[in-house]
């Protein structure tokens, strides 16, 4: 039986020999370094646009910080075990660069192969743009469009549901994550030619969209303008156009989201605060997830065309007209897509009170409101989600 030094000198030499395992198409253009810490101790990974260096200690403010045991780094390392399960069944904890930790096993070659099913990531050029994706799986396309401000990353447990029969792609949406950042509207039909150029570049002619929040808005605008391209939706507390509440569309039409580029300071805190809101049980999520979040929010925030893109797509959210011949909800009647509304009872950002509307334009439609469910129901009540979902597919089929 290893004992635990053991185990940590076998880690080692592990992370000595990944030196000749990079992907160069993967690490090309990188250029950061990662802490590997265990109780015991620490490595520094520093990626040079393809090349890597492996060292012993840590640095000081390295671009990611990933903590785990060492049996679960030699697990992930050699293709046992996928990093993503790892983090979301908690044994492994991510501070500073989600995105770059998520795609660090995506970067070198494994020992043993990895099952389709574990997510790959990739950059991918669609029009003209990079675009940075996680892949999954093989058969029917299903596309996972995140909400505003989020990444790729609030889809993984939807993924891993998933990837066993379909191939399953999640991006990181115009202006999000690790995906360019032009200055552009970014509305809804901004984000649906997004996509379109997306699904053109990975070869999928229609696929099964699934969309929170702002990826549901996203969803239904493809399905609306474009539905020879789409087969179903299923929409998780889409961020619909609202009925009420529109007393401000004057003052914040007026609002430039340009001003976003002008620096401002956001507390870790409050945006751990304000990702906290959006569960029914906050609680019910570990700590670190919260954390590692916010830590992946701010890096996107911090960048000037970051902030611009947030708050241009958070403007056009609001203003998105309702009514009228090109209003949202008469273009909603005219939906002849399959479609699953999934809405939170004590969803904070989008009233669970909109399922009776959708109820009254699309009576063909399946809509649930999931008890003590918030925002994000995909990580607060992931097995009926999936079970909701995956039932809905195989009757759309």
């Amino acid at each position: 039986m290893r004992t635990e030094r053991g185990t940590t000198m076998e880690l080692g030499q592990l992370l000595l020999e990944l030196t000749a395992r990079v992907r160069p198409d993967r690490a090309d253009g990188i250029t950061a370094a990662v802490v590997l810490a265990t109780p015991e101790e620490r490595w520094t990974l520093r990626l040079d646009r393809g090349r890597l260096t492996v060292g012993i200690g840590g640095v000081e403010r390295p671009d990611a910080v990933i903590s785990s045991d060492p049996q679960t780094l030699i697990d992930i390392n050699t293709g046992r075990l996928t990093g993503s399960e790892a983090f979301l069944d908690g044994r492994v904890t991510v501070r500073g660069n989600l995105g770059l930790a998520i795609r660090l096993e995506s970067i070198f070659d494994p020992l043993f192969a990895r099952p389709a099913t574990a997510p790959q990531d990739r950059t991918v050029m669609a029009g003209g743009l990079p675009v940075s994706i996680l892949e999954a799986g093989s058969g029917d396309p299903v596309l996972l469009l995140h909400g505003l401000g989020a990444t790729k990353v609030s889809f993984l447990p939807t993924m891993l549901a998933l990837a066993k029969d379909h191939r399953v792609i999640a991006p990181d949406l115009l202006g999000h994550g690790d995906t360019a950042k032009p200055l552009v509207r970014y509305d809804a039909p901004t984000y649906a030619r997004f996509v379109l150029s997306l699904m053109d570049a990975l070869n999928i002619e229609r696929a099964d969209l699934i969309g929170n929040s702002m990826g549901g808005r996203i969803s239904l605008e493809l399905a609306m303008t474009t539905p020879d391209r789409v087969r179903s939706v299923s929409l998780l507390c889409p961020a619909v156009a609202f009925l009420k509440r529109r007393g401000m569309v004057p003052f914040v039409r007026a609002l430039r989201p340009e001003l976003g580029i002008v620096p401002h300071r956001l507390p870790h805190r409050l945006v751990v605060r304000s990702i906290r809101q959006m569960f029914s049980q906050p609680d019910r999520l570990p700590p670190s997830w919260y954390a590692a979040g916010a830590d992946e929010f701010l890096r996107v925030f911090r960048t000037p065309r970051g902030r611009a893109a947030l708050y241009a797509s958070m403007r056009n959210i609001y203003l998105d007209e309702p009514a009228g011949e090109r209003g949202f909800w008469v273009r909603l009647e005219r939906l002849d897509r399959p479609s699953l509304f999934l809405w939170g009872d004590r969803d904070r950002l989008v009233p669970a009170a909109f399922d009776r509307h959708v109820r009254r334009v699309l009576p063909n439609a399946t809509s649930h409101v999931l008890d003590d469910c918030g925002h994000v129901p995909q990580f607060e009540h992931p097995d009926k989600t999936h079970a909701l979902i995956r039932s809905f597919l195989g009757s759309a089929a």
